[in-house]
């Protein structure tokens, strides 16, 4: 099979990154250790080599991880002798910067704002790096390729910078910073193509296994230290897989037995669910609650 335009989407992808790290002072490159992220980590290498990756990485740790994923992103920063900066949000907790949820649907999720606009603050970020795509959410579908943040941090969707002819306005103000999205334009497909053509590694909870999981609320939820059933919510082990990595209080799994790169693209060609809708339960709480994260800072 012919991906022709992936390369198309490449050469836009490299030249962004290129153009927004001429136009910064202090650019860091957000990763979570999904695929999204590892793809964007793969590009901004590939844009700058043979030298190293000219600025850090960093992490918005909720601390509620799955190990794989942990693994993944520390043995991928090893192999590339690049800079890792971890926001911690339990060392948000302990400081008092923020409370956290109780109950049974409790999650850290929103509370990565804090510890990210912090953090950006901290390092004097002014261009930040992220693997959001508009086929991803509603919200997201609003996004600029360079995305504009005041000196609190928050977005603004009704008022955002024309990007005419792909020309990317980064100029801001001491406290202000931009929020960069590379691959803006790719689809799910085009990342699990590219990651085919790339061989890039994944953590394996992307890939079919077996786990113990229970029923909530319409999804399938890892049973953790950090996410326990009810009495009402029978555990048993199932295949699946996930489709999407965060906190694994609110990532979802479904049942699954694409156990490679080439089943999962068989696999996404024959849904006709999007990737949070079927498995992030932060996005369910509201029509709009992306949205409402998004203006508040979240990335």
């Amino acid at each position: 099979m012919s991906y022709d335009h992936l390369t198309a989407l490449e050469s836009e992808a490299i030249h962004i990154i290129r153009e927004a790290v001429a136009e910064s002072e202090r650019p860091v490159l957000l990763f979570s250790g999904g695929k999204d992220s590892a793809v964007v980590l793969r590009l901004a290498v590939k844009a700058f080599w043979p030298a190293r990756l000219p600025f850090p990485v960093m992490h918005v740790d909720t601390g509620h991880n799955f190990d794989e994923v942990i693994s993944f992103r520390d043995r991928t920063i090893e192999q590339l002798e690049a800079q890792l900066i971890v926001a911690s949000v339990q060392e948000a907790i302990d400081q008092g910067r923020v409370v956290e949820e109780t109950g049974p649907r409790a999650s850290r999720n929103r509370l990565q704002t804090e510890s990210l606009l912090t953090a950006i603050d901290k390092h004097r970020f002014d261009m930040v790096f992220g693997g959001a795509r508009r086929d991803e959410e509603k919200a997201r579908a609003k996004e600029r390729v360079f995305s504009f943040r005041d000196e609190f941090g928050q977005w603004d969707p009704k008022n955002q910078r024309p990007e005419v002819w792909s020309a990317y306005n980064a100029r801001i103000r001491v406290g202000e910073h931009i929020r960069c999205f590379p691959i803006s334009n790719w689809t799910e497909m085009d990342i699990w193509q590219y990651i085919e053509v790339e061989n890039i590694e994944l953590p394996s909870v992307y890939f079919s296994h077996t786990r113990r999981v229970f029923e909530r609320d319409g999804m399938l939820m890892a049973e953790s230290p950090y996410l326990q059933a009810t009495n009402e919510e029978e555990v048993a082990e199932a295949v699946v897989r996930f489709r999407t990595v965060g906190d694994m209080t609110c990532t979802g799994a479904f049942e699954s037995r694409a156990s490679s790169v080439s089943e999962i693209i068989a696999e996404v060609a024959a849904t006709r669910i999007t990737e949070r809708g079927a498995s992030r339960a932060d996005d369910r709480t509201a029509e709009a609650a992306m949205e409402d994260r998004k203006k508040e800072g979240y990335f």
